[in-house]
């Protein structure tokens, strides 16, 4: 979940250029806040539900890929409002998403002269045919290359979130636990990246970790659906005191969690509790009955949904 100043100009970007389709909406006027849901849909799928409507709440608590949340609080959309915290400063704990296409050069021509504009062009900096272009409101979104051209119809796919952990030998066991594999790791040198994708991006007849690099790399960049990207510096994992921004803390807002839908969100709960890293918000806790959040081992926000849905209280929109 990303925090959006204006779905007026978010939601074009991320629909109109970027190749996503909304496919729901929640609206709580009585908490002054609205949801926004996307996603990559296989090119040539027509999606034919209204976003808001009981079906497509149906559609979105049932999905078997991945959505992008974007959040809306009222009036943040005023000129008064001095924006959200992007991420990528001094210990921020959020990177990036980011979306795959074929040809990052002639993406990225496409994508400036639908004028958006570039933290980093493919040939900048040291690492050469990849990009970094700027949402409405900041956040960076990598632009990769896919290692097989034309697997992939789409010209984008959505394909990563990006978070930075301080111990993957925390982090990674406790994801694997709510169900995601490790696809690759790799060793830069003074950091590694850890790539691990959920269940329907995932090739149960393959042993990922007796892939070579070059396999496993080739393997994420035919996944339609996107996978979690976590980044270790290495060192951080020694240091006691040393602890990311989650996104939530004052000042600091912009990345809000990640979520994944269960059958059960009581039995999940009770799995997710003995790994000893807490709540902010046990299932029967707030307003919102049947819902939670737990923490990972850095204290990001992990939702906990249950699949198909519960009665979130938000103001519909007619089907007829």
């Amino acid at each position: 979940m990303l925090r959006i100043s204006d779905p007026k100009k978010s939601i074009p970007f991320y629909t109109d250029i970027m190749g996503m389709t909304l496919i729901d909406t929640l609206d709580f006027p009585q908490w002054n806040f609205k949801l926004f849901f996307l996603t990559t849909l296989p090119e040539g799928e027509e999606y034919t539900l209204t976003p808001g409507t009981q079906e497509a709440h149906d559609y979105m608590w049932s999905i078997e890929g991945t959505a992008l949340e974007l959040t809306f609080n009222y009036g943040t959309d005023d000129e008064s409002f001095k924006g959200y915290h992007a991420g990528n400063q001094e210990r921020d704990g959020f990177g990036h998403v980011a979306f795959n296409t074929d040809d990052v050069y002639a993406a990225c021509e496409r994508l400036e002269a639908a004028g958006v504009t570039f933290k980093k062009k493919p040939d900048e900096g040291r690492m050469k045919g990849l990009a970094f272009a700027y949402d409405p409101d900041g956040y960076w979104v990598e632009i990769v290359k896919r290692s097989e051209p034309n697997q992939i119809k789409n010209y984008f796919n959505f394909s990563q979130t990006m978070l930075r952990i301080k111990d993957p030998s925390k982090s990674i066991p406790f994801y694997e636990a709510l169900g995601m594999k490790l696809i690759r790791g790799k060793n830069y040198g003074d950091f590694s990246n850890y790539f691990l994708a959920s269940a329907s991006n995932v090739d149960e007849s393959v042993d990922y970790s007796a892939l070579s690099d070059d396999e496993a790399k080739s393997k994420l960049s035919t996944m339609f659906g996107p996978v979690l990207e976590l980044t270790h510096n290495h060192g951080t994992e020694k240091d006691e005191g040393f602890k990311h921004y989650n996104g939530n803390e004052e000042g600091r807002q912009g990345f809000g969690h990640i979520g994944f839908l269960v059958d059960d969100v009581y039995a999940a709960c009770d799995s997710i509790r003995e790994m000893g890293y807490g709540f902010k918000k046990e299932p029967d806790g707030g307003s919102m009955k049947g819902l939670a959040f737990a923490y990972d081992p850095d204290g990001y926000a992990v939702e906990i949904i249950k699949r198909g849905g519960i009665d979130f209280g938000d103001k519909k929109v007619s089907s007829e």
